[in-house]
């Protein structure tokens, strides 16, 4: 969808969104040659321009038949772009072509939130449906914000690059693992070098001399050989020496190895790299939109199949670091990836700060739903700020408790550690288990999207499928805290 800002409303327009709030709704004189039969017919409808309420018309207009949607807006930072997503759903299949929003006293970022919304909003994953009836194709190729401020327009060009950046993680978590796997997903960042990232990879022989028979463990049962994808940018123009590093699982396809999991629902496995699908695509908003920071993003990248080369309960591995890990449990596999993962960012960029994103555990969902993802952090402060970044950027997080007291939980009889603890407090174990390969000085924290990756129902700015968790929250993040 193109988006535009306009002093005037386009000709061509054929639906018409109005954001209004409970403060101007009973005086907004809408430039309409029927708007006082438009607020009349709504306040009877019981439209109130409460925060999330709207209101769709069918109404004459300029010699044609357009829609007419009021959007009930708020005072909280994201109201306008929920409002945008909001009126772009109601549409988007409907037969219209150009959707216009205008309202009383629209600030330069409320327009561009509100036209973020809906370009949010509008993303779907159609690729492999031949036979969709042509009313179910998505058919609004445009927006444009009317009577905005000119610095509108200057804002947008940051909001499209994080619209471009939240875009292809969908792609890479919505994709089948037969299309996205470790060398493919590696393929499919690639484009990044354009915007002035600069590519790293591993293979597995490289990986083998760095000692990585955590991460190596996992993939050794798939004939899709694992890979380490690192991505730099230096926005500071080597100012900042030491980089914060983000890094993501992942996972392109779990079967939970020789731990099989249960058939039924095993298909939603493929977004089981959605921490790394949101690292890649956290890069790709950054360096989209030259932000002024030195960020390094790394994803472990691997394929847990069980085959006869599988791992097996009760090998010991030894990780990068040195530690050996007995694996009680194949498919507690995220946290092995992420250990080696992990241990060659720090050893390689030397990073002040590190985040790391998984869909890690199951637990996390049974703790938060699909409202939170779950933060766990060594550093109260870089805490506070994660808390900030997603209460601000729509990308919301919790935080959870680490203690020597979970700790014990994961010591192993013949191993430095296992990687899996008993039943109760997995979310928290399984952080425990990250935290021992955090290097002395990092500041670091842990974010489990398990239940945030994918939504099973359509989100304020997502359809049903992948959600691009975790994009808006680390650029939120860059852009508050880390940029120069």
């Amino acid at each position: 969808m193109q988006i535009s800002f306009s002093d005037k409303r386009p000709e061509d327009a054929d639906v018409l969104a109005f954001i209004v709030s409970k403060k101007n709704f009973e005086d907004y004189d809408f430039p309409l040659e029927n708007g006082d039969m438009l607020r009349d017919t709504a306040k009877l409808a019981r439209f109130t321009a409460s925060d999330g309420q709207s209101f769709l018309l069918i109404l004459p207009e300029g010699g044609k038949m357009v829609r007419v949607i009021l959007l009930g807006v708020g005072d909280d930072e994201d109201d306008h772009q929920k409002a945008g997503a909001k009126a772009l759903s109601k549409v988007q299949t409907c037969g219209a072509k150009h959707i216009t929003f205008e309202g009383p006293d629209l600030t330069a970022k409320q327009a561009a939130e509100a036209a973020y919304g809906a370009l949010l909003r509008d993303w779907r994953m159609d690729k492999y449906r031949t036979k969709l009836p042509d009313n179910q194709k998505p058919t609004v190729a445009y927006a444009t914000v009317v009577g905005a401020p000119k610095e509108a327009e200057e804002l947008w060009a940051d909001y499209a690059a994080v619209a471009d950046g939240v875009f292809l993680t969908r792609e890479l978590v919505s994709e089948p693992a037969n299309v996205i796997y470790p060398e493919s997903f590696v393929d499919r960042c690639q484009h990044l070098a354009d915007l002035g990232v600069e590519i790293t990879v591993l293979d597995v022989a490289e990986m083998e001399k760095l000692g990585m028979g955590a991460l190596l463990g996992v993939g050794q049962g798939s004939v899709r050989p694992s890979r380490i994808l690192a991505m730099r940018w230096d926005g500071t123009g080597g100012k900042q020496k030491r980089p914060v590093a983000l890094v993501g699982k992942g996972v392109t396809f779990d079967t939970g190895g020789i731990s099989l999991k249960p058939p039924a629902g095993m298909e939603d496995m493929k977004w089981d790299m959605g921490g790394a699908g949101a690292v890649a695509g956290a890069m790709k908003a950054l360096a989209g939109r030259k932000a002024k920071a030195h960020i390094v993003g790394v994803c472990g990248l691997v394929e847990n199949m069980p085959d006869g080369n599988a791992q097996r309960p009760g090998d010991v591995v030894t990780s990068m670091s040195g530690q050996t890990v007995e694996v009680i449990n194949t498919d507690a596999e995220g946290r092995l990836v992420l250990s080696d993962a992990m241990h060659w960012t720090q050893e390689t960029f030397d990073p002040e700060y590190m985040v790391d994103l998984a869909t890690l555990t199951g637990a996390i969902i049974i703790s938060l739903g699909h409202e939170h993802a779950g933060v766990f952090a060594n550093d109260d402060d870089l805490a506070d700020k994660l808390l900030a970044a997603g209460k601000s950027s729509g990308d919301p997080v919790w935080r959870f408790p680490l203690t020597k007291a979970y700790d014990k939980l994961i010591n192993s009889p013949i191993a430095d550690m296992k990687n899996v603890g008993p039943r109760g407090a997995g979310s928290i174990t399984a952080a425990q288990f990250l935290q021992r390969f955090v290097k002395k000085g990092v500041k670091w924290a842990h974010i489990d999207i398990a239940g945030m990756a994918w939504a099973d129902k359509s989100g304020p700015v997502w359809a049903k499928g992948a959600t691009g968790y975790g994009v808006r929250l680390l650029d939120r993040l860059v852009r508050d805290n880390f940029e120069s």
